[in-house]
């Protein structure tokens, strides 16, 4: 079985000495270019999107790239390069974290890059662990997964995979259609993920079949677990979302209606006379989460006080002062 090496600086039109600016460079060019988003049904664009994705992993890591180049002059001795005799039978062993490789040393991501998983297939004792990172693509509302770093788990002989989905508060709430691409280093694919309404911090969307192949050929799932990215008004606790609403004394005094925003849009919410800063006002069922595990939207009162204030202002408060018998500090 041959592993065809591939001229990474080619791919994305750069020169081996290229400096990692230029090389981001060509890579957003080229992305933007044969993304799926842009090539509707074309095939040889998305071919070429995931080769384009595949280099930059690469190039784009210093210490990758470092051990990239050890193939120097004699590169083209890598073209269809066959294991010896016996070398089908090595295992290659991978610590958590992108530790040492045993019997391989600093030299372990490189092996890795050059066989990708090759060897995972044919070895049933094989499990590999990496961390997730993620991106999201600049030239769309898609999203892609880069490098060797999913964690694989194997069950009856399937290899499930784990990744991590960063969503806006507005995707997780609504749900819908998202693109995303996924990348191990050696090749991409493209899936389109639809987001059930609600869903919150730490759940799990599962792809059936979009995992690993197994040693035993079947492949097991996909499993994308929700990070919530932070939003500009509202805080997530759990399934119940918070917004901080700024209000004058007056209103919270005399009681009034304002208008607030949330997740479904504007709405008129009533403050009740005499609401205290810090008390909090319930609109059930506008959460994220679904069925009996919908959560509510809170509305938390701050009750703000102008800094400067005009001559009429000041003589009212001091009106206010002389003829108010309250006092908030009864200890």
């Amino acid at each position: 079985m041959g592993v065809t090496y591939k001229d990474y600086y080619k791919i994305l039109g750069v020169p081996r000495d290229a400096s990692q600016e230029d090389i981001q460079k060509a890579f957003k060019k080229l992305a933007k270019k044969y993304h799926p988003d842009m090539n509707p049904g074309n095939k040889d664009a998305e071919e070429k999107f995931k080769e384009i994705n595949e280099a930059y992993e690469v190039l784009k890591d210093p210490e990758k790239r470092k051990k990239y180049d050890l193939l120097g002059a004699n590169w083209e001795h890598g073209q269809n390069f066959e294991p010896p005799p016996g070398f089908e039978n090595v295992r290659f062993h991978f610590r958590t974290g992108g530790g040492e490789g045993q019997g391989f040393g600093e030299f372990s991501d490189f092996f890795d890059l050059l066989f990708g998983n090759l060897f995972a297939h044919s070895d049933p004792g094989f499990k590999k662990n990496r961390r997730v990172r993620y991106s999201t693509d600049p030239f769309s509302d898609s999203s892609t997964f880069y490098g060797n770093e999913f964690t694989n788990q194997q069950n009856q002989g399937n290899v499930d995979t784990e990744a991590i989905i960063e969503l806006t508060l507005e995707e997780a709430y609504r749900g819908g259609k998202k693109t995303i691409t996924l990348s191990d280093g050696m090749s991409s694919k493209v899936l389109t993920v639809n987001i059930p309404p609600g869903v919150s911090e730490g759940s799990k969307i599962r792809l059936s079949g979009q995992g690993q192949v197994g040693p035993l050929g079947s492949k097991g799932d996909l499993y994308l677990k929700v990070k919530l990215l932070p939003h500009h008004l509202f805080k997530v606790k759990g399934n119940d979302l918070i917004l901080d609403l700024p209000v004058t004394p007056w209103e919270a005094a005399l009681g009034s209606k304002v208008s607030v925003p949330t997740l479904d849009g504007r709405i008129e919410l009533k403050i009740p006379p005499g609401t205290s800063s810090g008390q909090k006002l319930r609109i059930k069922g506008k959460g994220l989460g679904r069925g009996t595990k919908k959560g509510d939207f809170y509305v938390r009162i701050q009750i703000k006080v102008p800094k400067n204030l005009s001559p009429r202002e000041k003589e009212l408060y001091e009106e206010l002062k002389n003829v108010s018998n309250f006092n908030p500090r009864n200890f």
